[in-house]
């Protein structure tokens, strides 16, 4: 389902739009305080004011018509164009809704099959092959990277010999999160919280060199095709293109004027390479992908960061295939065939490396809460500040929640939606 309700924003001249009057942007940072305050301290005045609706029973996600009826004048208020929201009760996807409009100036509205920047929501995705493959014995958690491919730029630090696959799904290999340096460690391999998005790219290239293809081939082949998850890839092409929402930037400059779209810019420099080579971007290679950043623009090195087919941040999805890839981290009976073990989809979700106390901790690919509620597997996103994402999971419970924006503010509004629709008080909003 879908709702394209008016989010009452400023009137459009020509092909820009006013800016918005002084009162409305104090409006604004008041709201996006108070949304901190009740996270704080409101849970039970929140929770009052917006019970969830359910199909099944009280506790369900779905959020009430209350909220609904409020979200476009808080994604006014945020400066948030579009949002999408999809949510998983009783371990099937239940309820999912998008709202507003994927580009402020054509107003092209957010629908269904609408694509967002999973940002590095991609991590527990991409995590969850590679425990298909340890599943397989294709590769070997607890083998150094090293064994199965150097990159380039590896420095000369001994602790990069050290490094395995698990020490970067649970974010434990001291590599920095990104870097056009050399790649050396702040710390020894498994001792303690170091967040890298490095070290996801690398295992990337060990698990290409093992299957053969491209990150986007392995993906489809391991997950998106048995799980249905139609609407996600790791590519560009023009379907994308005309998919995929514009990130927007803090009002008012994101009202008058789009801000640069890194992913779109690089996507569209590269498809005549595509087309030349007659190979699809979503089937590149990360070395594909270098040599096509260097052949569009010789005279800059290409970042690690920036790759299109990117593990670590770079999947195009819709927020219900989000929803169905969090269903397949529920406790359940009955698993496909294709499916990571029951063994391993627990290792994914038991806590192996502090992050603030006993608290909050890391899986493998997912951050961990311990919270009022329970115990919770979550995971947000943030591409070029411009794309927000957040999903929340109960495994016990079989419920998710998962909000994608396309805004700088995107992040306060999906802790506002899951904090009404969950009416959980998460520890993690608070830092």
């Amino acid at each position: 389902m879908k709702a394209n309700d008016a989010l009452g924003l400023p009137a459009r001249r020509g092909d820009h739009l006013l800016p918005m009057s002084t009162g409305s942007m104090l409006a604004r940072r008041a709201w996006l305080a108070g949304s901190a305050a009740l996270v704080v301290g409101g849970a039970a005045s929140v929770r009052a004011a917006a019970e969830p609706r359910s199909l099944v029973d009280d506790a369900a996600w779905i959020p009430s018509d209350d909220l609904i009826r409020d979200l476009p004048r808080f994604m006014q208020i945020a400066g948030v164009p579009g949002v999408a929201i999809a949510v998983v009760d009783h371990g099937k996807l239940a309820w999912s809704r998008s709202f507003g409009v994927k580009n402020i100036v054509t107003r092209d509205s957010v629908r269904e099959d609408t694509l967002f920047e999973a940002a590095s929501m991609t991590k527990p995705v991409f995590a969850y092959v590679v425990m298909r493959l340890a599943d397989e014995k294709r590769i070997d958690l607890d083998k150094p990277l090293v064994a199965y491919r150097r990159p380039t730029n590896l420095g000369t630090d001994p602790n990069l010999e050290r490094i395995t696959a698990r020490h970067v799904l649970e974010h434990s290999t001291g590599l920095p999160n990104w870097t056009s340096e050399p790649l050396v460690t702040s710390s020894a391999p498994g001792s303690t919280y170091t967040y890298s998005g490095e070290a996801f790219i690398w295992l990337q290239l060990v698990v290409e060199k093992i299957m053969g293809m491209g990150l986007g081939s392995v993906m489809q082949a391991k997950l998106f095709g048995p799980a249905g998850m139609s609407h996600s890839s790791f590519g560009w092409d023009e379907e994308i293109a005309k998919s995929a929402v514009f990130g927007h930037s803090e009002p008012p400059e994101g009202e008058l004027k789009l801000p640069p779209q890194p992913t779109r810019e690089l996507g569209n420099r590269l498809l005549p390479v595509a087309s030349k080579w007659r190979k699809p971007i979503a089937s590149w290679t990360y070395d594909d992908s270098v040599a096509a950043m260097r052949e569009t623009d010789p005279k800059t090195p290409p970042s690690t960061h920036d790759l299109l087919v990117n593990s670590a941040g770079g999947l195009l999805m819709t927020a219900s295939d989000y929803a169905k890839f969090m269903v397949l981290m529920m406790d359940r009976h009955d698993r496909a065939n294709w499916e990571i073990s029951e063994a391993t989809r627990q290792a994914m979700l038991t806590p192996r490396i502090d992050v603030r106390g006993n608290d909050i901790s890391r899986g493998l690919g997912w951050e961990l809460e311990q919270s009022s509620a329970g115990k919770l597997f979550q995971h947000s996103g943030s591409n070029y500040g411009i794309f927000k994402t957040l999903g929340i999971g109960d495994a016990r419970t079989g419920r998710a929640i998962v909000v994608f924006t396309n805004a700088t503010n995107g992040n306060a509004l999906a802790a506002r939606i899951v904090r009404q629709a969950t009416g959980i008080d998460r520890l993690k909003s608070l830092i």
